[in-house]
């Protein structure tokens, strides 16, 4: 039986996924197969050598040592796109928050508790000072399209806003999914330069830590409004302060606060609310299941962050994992082991990501000597190897 272990309260409508005649799980566990958590942060504690996966029901694995364990050989996952229409409507609502000045006027009005009769004079004397802007018409830069940028530009389009995108890395998945009236941006600095909004759909790495600077803001419009629905760090805060008090930034909407923007003028801090749906919460605690369930049983690797994209078809035999370094002649080196062995190799798929390759062999028995899994280990490079039955 397969044991999992739970570091989140994990939706039950994803769990139930897992068959109870074959899975175990409990929030408190020895030595799991996988882990399945939401913001749980496990850079402090010790992976145990049971330890196959871990998945993240959400998108960001910030809270999860990935480095620590692509070196064990555990396969990290994602969800990515199951939250994706959660942030997306939460992004629509800060274009609009940003636009019209409700969520000062929100705030206003409750100050008019106790005034009676007057209440509805002072309100249609007290509206002229949150008079907006319509976003039709307006042009919305999109950095990033990726699941939820593409939802992102043509949500906006559909409302009729012209709407810019940008994404040197965009997937042939996610175009296919982008409105043909979404127009690219030649440029990163084109877009920044027409956007009256910015909306950021974009990771947070070692390389995008304070993306949006002084610099970047200085080719943009005055008065833009940049809404950061991504991660907090991907603007630099002094820069982004300084920007708010010359008005150069007119809005900063942010589901990321932190100490600094909450003491900024003009920041709208909601608290990290992009994918606090029920939907959302449901459709990633299944993805991330279902993506567990077909490492453990059959070896496929989908939507991992730290291990290549790997599928095929089980051919009902005994199947062979072996996680490797990127480095030449590996392929022939395994292939030698397993014919010394006597072992046919009936389908194999090879895939490598950056400095890691996994190979994914069906053999034709089902039945097969105890010492294989020694004897590929010993290969130099191989760092994880995973025998699976039928």
């Amino acid at each position: 039986m397969y044991k999992i272990q739970t570091l989140n309260a994990i939706d039950p409508k994803g769990l139930e996924n897992f068959p109870v005649s074959e899975y175990k799980i409990e929030d408190s566990i020895e030595n799991p197969d996988a882990i399945i958590l939401r913001s749980f942060k496990m850079h402090d504690i010790e992976l145990p050598s049971s330890l196959l996966a871990i998945a993240r029901a959400g998108a960001g694995v910030n809270n999860i040592p990935v480095e620590k364990c692509t070196e064990k050989g555990i396969v990290v996952f994602n969800t990515p796109g199951a939250n994706a229409n959660g942030v997306k409507e939460l992004v629509i609502a800060g274009l609009l928050l940003s636009s019209r000045d409700i969520a000062e006027s929100l705030s206003w009005a409750k100050t008019l508790i106790g005034k009676g009769d007057e209440v509805p004079g002072m309100v249609e004397k007290g509206k002229k000072q949150f008079a907006g802007q319509e976003i039709k018409g307006k042009t919305l830069g999109v950095i990033g399209l990726g699941a939820i940028g593409v939802l992102v530009a043509n949500a906006a389009q559909a409302l009729g806003m012209k709407v810019l995108g940008y994404d040197p890395y965009m997937s042939v998945k996610q175009a296919l999914r982008l409105s043909r009236n979404v127009q690219w941006a030649p440029s990163l600095d084109s877009l920044l330069a027409e956007a009256d909004f910015l909306t950021l759909n974009i990771p947070l790495l070692s390389k995008t830590k304070g993306y949006i600077n002084k610099e970047k803001i200085t080719l943009m419009k005055e008065g833009i409004k940049i809404l950061n629905f991504a991660r907090g760090g991907l603007v630099n805060n002094s820069d982004l302060s300084e920007a708010l008090e010359t008005g150069k930034v007119a809005k900063y909407v942010t589901d990321f606060p932190d100490e600094e923007t909450l003491k900024m003028k003009n920041v709208i801090a909601i608290p990290h609310l992009g994918a606090s749906t029920a939907e959302s919460e449901t459709n990633c605690a299944i993805m991330a299941v279902e993506q567990v369930r077909e490492y453990i049983e059959n070896g496929n690797i989908i939507n991992s962050v730290n291990f290549p994209q790997a599928e095929m078809e089980r051919n009902g035999g005994v199947r062979i994992l072996i996680a490797n370094k990127n480095v030449p002649n590996m392929v022939s080196q395994i292939s030698t082991v397993l014919a010394n062995e006597k072992v046919n190799i009936s389908n194999m798929l090879n895939r490598n990501r950056d400095e890691i390759a996994i190979n994914i062999i069906d053999i034709d028995t089902k039945i097969i000597d105890d010492s294989l899994k020694e004897k590929l280990m010993a290969i130099d490079g191989v760092f994880m190897v995973r025998i699976l039955s039928t």
